[in-house]
């Protein structure tokens, strides 16, 4: 039995009251959390127990205090009152629960509960019990005020009855000024079901422009936190991002959906050692990125372990001296190498042995030995003399120095992996004076991550989201999978926006480097954000990339494309501030994407005809001039697409320069404008 209908008039209205409601015990939650803290601050208990206490009393009352403003439910249940489960129970829905009381029904309902799945997935086929589902509109930029609820949508899913949808289509096609939103509001069934999956399954998301991939893998995020708490925590959750423009643009995501504390990094802010000093050639990275690199590093590292010292080894008992023979020692040294344990593990587990055998003997000839008699043993210099010499100490610098200034070393460690033209490719032209003084590149920490991950395990994450995963290289990949080796994760990507010289052609290579060959692929392919106009012409594009995935469809209708054609290279600058003038007459961000070459005499064009116009780094601005080489994952209303000729010319006259166009013509979500003055690539 359906509940009864209001009219739309009284039904905003208690709406309107229920939010304001809903305000008050907010804000009492947030009293409430700082009372805690100074209640917490006297418990009677243990310090450790206080200690942690107060932590998690002070962490709880900062997340409340941190949330942002804004509406506090989107959507509301009203179930079946002859259904079963949550008969005649009706839910709003929001981004977090708010109740008056603990042990009071929830004034709102987190949109990661169990329930509030009906909201994402019920449907007039499949009602899950669900008579009513409202949607309620706001008015853009709330910050919460009751009265800024403008509008709501019933859809009567048991009678089969559809609202038009203009609440969804409006929040979709909002203007996006500012950095990326959350979509818990108009979260799509295809896009729920990945959000959900279980914290145990590692997922790959292969998401045409505009389908949501990197949203749905932050509100996974979100989700397994609040889903497996302690768990995710334990271990930590981490976002890699392509470079630190893209995560300012996704960073209030999370702390809108009520998670905070979540490291957010790129890959080589995660690995770095060193700041990144040095240079190399492409030949070079991209040698050094090649999964055989791992193999020559191990190689070098395992070298520095000898089996054969030519000496016995006399290990001293007060007066007495222990003898362990040559035969013996060798045999220990090469059981433990054959074990390939990490490296600094060998060592003491070579120490381990020879004080086994050492304590065998002892106990053969005067019983049992105890634990302080092993701890002594285990100190005596001759032991840690020979352990030094058969296992010595390393640092990650001094193997990665070695193979990259040493011939000889690099031929040893190399011989039937590198070939000779590869080994004179990663050699440093002008090799420091020592491991000490080296200047890093970016490739070069990747390498010494490698070593270091061999010498001994890094710790790793409960859950990390990788985006823009198709440009990640087998050696990065490797440093990812050492720190997931007992968590899962969220791979994001496109393949065809791959545009590193190692560029990614299939997922599931990409996948056994990041060690979970296991991972389900799911093809994202309805876009929700890129108008069909501007998908029609990118897919032109796609036909062109040699890339395996599926052309993408967009559910919008609305959106244009123009395309510009100037008389010349100078005509170009005058042409773009033309196309932006136009464009600050409409609502939304604006994006001025050109080669890198490009924007500064652009920058100077705009600021010669008064308009302002900031660089990527400021998500808030009105108008950005952006580099094609920084402009993937992020999104703008109306993007001045500027030579693509240039853009594809920048990375070379092969598919890469192509790929990059394709990511440049993607990034529109309203309009795009193309100004060119040579012959257009697609």
């Amino acid at each position: 039995m359906t509940p009864p209908e209001p009219s739309p008039r009284h039904a905003l209205t208690r709406e309107r009251a229920h939010h304001d409601r809903c305000r008050s015990a907010l804000a009492a939650l947030v009293d409430d959390a700082g009372e805690q803290v100074l209640a917490g601050e006297d418990v009677s208990a243990s310090g450790a127990d206080a200690e942690v206490l107060g932590r998690r009393l002070r962490t709880r009352a900062e997340e409340l205090r941190e949330l942002p403003e804004g509406p506090l439910f989107f959507g509301r249940l009203d179930f079946r009152r002859d259904g079963t489960g949550h008969a005649g129970q009706s839910y709003h829905i929001g981004r977090l629960r708010i109740t008056e009381h603990p042990a009071a029904p929830p004034l709102v309902v987190d949109w990661r509960a169990p329930v509030s799945r009906a909201f994402y997935q019920a449907s007039a086929r499949d009602p899950q019990g669900v008579a009513v589902r409202r949607r309620f509109g706001w008015a853009p930029g709330s910050r919460g005020d009751s009265a800024d609820l403008t509008g709501l949508e019933d859809e009567y899913l048991e009678r089969g009855e559809a609202p038009a949808g203009e609440i969804v289509a409006r929040e979709i096609e909002r203007p996006r000024v500012g950095p990326m939103r959350d979509i818990a509001a108009t979260l799509q069934p295809e896009q729920d079901d990945l959000v959900r999956e279980d914290l145990d399954r590692s997922v790959c998301v292969q998401g045409a422009p505009g389908t949501g991939k990197t949203a749905v893998g932050l509100h996974r995020a979100a989700y397994l936190l609040y889903t497996h708490p302690q768990r995710v925590r334990r271990g930590g959750l981490l976002v890699l991002g392509p470079h630190r423009t893209f995560l300012s643009y996704i960073s209030e995501v999370l702390p809108a959906l009520g998670e905070t504390g979540v490291r957010q990094a790129t890959l080589l802010e995660e690995i770095a050692r060193h700041p990144v000093t040095g240079t190399d050639d492409e030949r070079a990275a991209v040698v050094k990125h090649d999964a055989r690199m791992a193999e020559v590093l191990r190689r070098a590292l395992y070298a520095r372990v000898r089996a054969d010292h030519p000496a016995p080894l006399a290990v001293p008992d007060g007066s007495y001296r222990w003898r362990v023979a040559e035969d013996e020692l060798a045999r220990i040294v090469a059981d433990v190498r054959a074990e390939e344990p990490p490296y600094a593990v060998g060592r003491e587990r070579v120490r381990a042995r020879i004080v086994r055998c050492v304590r065998e003997r002892a106990e053969r000839r005067g019983g049992p030995r105890g634990a302080a008699w092993v701890r002594r043993i285990e100190r005596a210099r001759p032991l840690s003399a020979y352990v030094d010499a058969v296992w010595p100490r390393v640092h990650a610098e001094e193997v990665v120095a070695e193979v990259l200034t040493d011939p000889g070393a690099l031929a040893a460690a190399a011989g039937g992996v590198l070939d000779a033209d590869e080994q004179r490719a990663v050699l440093w032209a002008k090799p420091p004076r020592s491991w000490r003084s080296a200047r890093w590149s970016a490739a070069d920490l990747v390498l010494l991550d490698e070593v270091a991950g061999l010498i001994e395990h890094p710790a790793g994450y409960g859950h990390v989201v990788v985006d823009e995963a198709q440009d990640l290289s087998p050696m990065e990949c490797r440093a990812i999978a050492r720190r997931t080796a007992f968590g899962s994760l969220t791979v994001l990507g496109d393949l065809a926006q791959g545009t590193a010289p190692w560029a990614a052609r299939s997922w599931p290579a990409v996948l056994r480097h990041l060690g979970k060959p296991e991972a389900a692929v799911v093809a994202l392919t309805t876009g929700f954000r890129v108008p069909q106009a501007v998908v029609a012409l990118a897919n032109r594009l796609l036909e062109r990339l040699d890339v395996d995935v599926p052309a993408a469809r967009s559910l919008r209708g609305d959106g244009e494309v123009r395309l510009r054609k100037v008389p010349g290279p100078d005509a170009l600058p005058a042409a773009v501030v033309a196309a932006v003038r136009d464009a600050l007459g409409r609502e939304g961000s604006i994006g001025v994407v050109a080669a890198d070459a490009d924007v500064p005499r652009l920058r100077r064009a705009l600021a010669g005809a008064g308009v302002e116009a900031a660089g990527p780094q400021a998500p808030a601005a009105r108008v950005a001039v952006v580099p094609a080489s920084v402009v993937k994952g992020l999104e703008y209303d109306h993007v001045v697409a500027v030579e693509p000729a240039a853009v594809a010319e920048a990375e070379g006259h092969g598919e890469r320069g192509l790929r990059r166009l394709y990511v440049v013509l993607t990034r529109a979500v309203s309009r795009l404008d193309v100004v060119h003055g040579r012959p257009l690539p697609f």
